[in-house]
């Protein structure tokens, strides 16, 4: 079984994908976090995100591989495990200027695809639908409205002690949704035969009860 859950940045896909995973006893499989960690590595590199050709090549450098330790997923990077590096905005914003390249993305697909054909899996992403698993059983298009999104970032960092504007954090949502609905490869759109879920006033719980219930179905 294979649920697929795609999105745009910020609308609880990994909090959703992982609660639904423990509950089912399915494999969760992020792969944001591993563009995350393959944007990690250009960033330590000192890669600039528009150097298309050295990113060409040194993505061949990168070995990504997901492991799981007492449950928990963890991203290893060059034999590093890089979780705890993984979800700052830097990272994030190279991910996606990044993520467009067909290098890139053709090396971390093969493990996605390899991951699901041999397990029961969640995976959560933005092209999971339409590209990665596209005859995956479920098929979800998870979104909330920019400002509500830009609020559950805008507390996450505050309670990691930061001080954030909310106005920037918006902006830069509404960036890169825009920057993942229009690019060239793989673009964020919703697949036909995937279920329209807008979190925006729904609760963590009621949104996994949702997804649940279409698998069931």
């Amino acid at each position: 079984m294979n649920i697929a859950i795609d999105g745009p940045a910020g609308a609880g896909k990994s909090t959703i994908a992982k609660r639904i995973a423990k509950e089912l006893g399915y494999i969760y499989v992020d792969t944001g976090a591993m563009y995350r960690a393959m944007a990690l590595f250009f960033i330590r590199k000192g890669v600039d995100p528009s150097a298309t050709e050295l990113i060409d090549t040194m993505c061949k450098d990168a070995q990504i591989s997901i492991e799981y330790r007492n449950g928990e997923q963890v991203v290893v990077l060059n034999g590093e495990n890089v979780n705890a590096f993984l979800r700052t905005e830097e990272v994030g914003n190279m991910a996606s200027a990044t993520s467009v390249n067909p290098n890139v993305r053709k090396k971390l697909v093969e493990l996605q695809q390899e991951l699901a054909a041999k397990n029961d899996v969640v995976m959560d992403g933005r092209d999971i639908c339409t590209v990665v698993l596209p005859k995956a059983e479920v098929k979800v298009f998870l979104t909330a409205g920019s400002d509500v999104r830009a609020k559950r970032r805008y507390d996450e960092l505050v309670a990691k002690g930061e001080n954030p504007d909310i106005k920037k954090i918006e902006a830069d949502i509404i960036e890169r949704d825009n920057r993942d609905m229009n690019r060239e490869v793989s673009p964020l759109k919703q697949a036909p035969d995937a279920t329209f879920v807008d979190s925006s006033y729904m609760t963590i719980e009621e949104v996994v009860e949702t997804i649940i219930g279409l698998t069931k179905k």
